[in-house]
């Protein structure tokens, strides 16, 4: 190779070295870095347009379905319905009363032998009414009891529950030892009020 044909070599790979230097330098960061981030912006842009599109066709099943829950909700109320403490204690009660006397029509093998109103509490997010109960019933009675206040509407909780057998018991409305054996019952029975302002909020659970 002649010395002026390795001069334009070099002359020209200079010039391919400037002119990569000069692009990394002065057209990469000042033009290509801000057209990516602008693609990227465009790209996340276009993306959360496409989500809020899906969920804007979703509106109508979304309604319905809004529209059968708080239908639900007014059919088979979570939270009692009475408007303080008082008469939610006494709504408790005449709802045991109900169900013992539905599951032991006269109270002939399943009674109620104490209950006891407690204190509201105010220590969760949400009045809690609270009656203790004891019973005196068989086992059949005692299930369908249990099972009948915790499946009624306005939901109804029970803790604490105590089952103590007996040989023999004393059923309520007999007048008599029965001589079959039965069960002392003690539970907590509670609920909860609707939060002042809040009617459309989700009962605890």
């Amino acid at each position: 190779m002649t010395p002026d044909k390795r001069d334009r070599w070099l002359a020209l790979g200079l010039l391919v070295g400037l002119c990569v230097l000069a692009y990394f330098v002065l057209i990469h960061p000042w033009w290509t870095v801000p057209m990516m981030e602008v693609e990227q912006r465009i790209e996340t842009l276009q993306q959360r347009e496409l989500r809020l599109r899906m969920q804007l066709e979703q509106e109508p099943q979304v309604d319905a379905r809004l529209a059968e829950l708080t239908e639900l909700q007014a059919s088979h109320p979570g939270f009692m319905t009475e408007s303080n403490p008082e008469l939610a204690t006494a709504a408790l009660i005449q709802r045991l009363e109900r169900v013992v006397s539905d599951a032991s029509p006269g109270n002939r093998s399943c009674g109620i032998v104490n209950r006891s109103p407690l204190e509201p509490s105010n220590r969760e997010p949400y009045t809690r009414v609270t009656v203790q109960v004891r019973l005196s019933c068989g086992s059949r009675e005692t299930a369908a009891v249990l099972h009948a206040l915790e499946s009624g509407s306005p939901r109804l909780f029970i803790g604490n529950l105590n089952i103590l057998v007996q040989r023999r018991y004393f059923a309520p409305g007999t007048g008599g030892d029965t001589g079959e054996g039965g069960q002392d019952v003690t539970f907590d029975l509670y609920g909860y009020l609707v939060p002042a302002g809040k009617g459309g909020i989700d009962a605890p659970r």
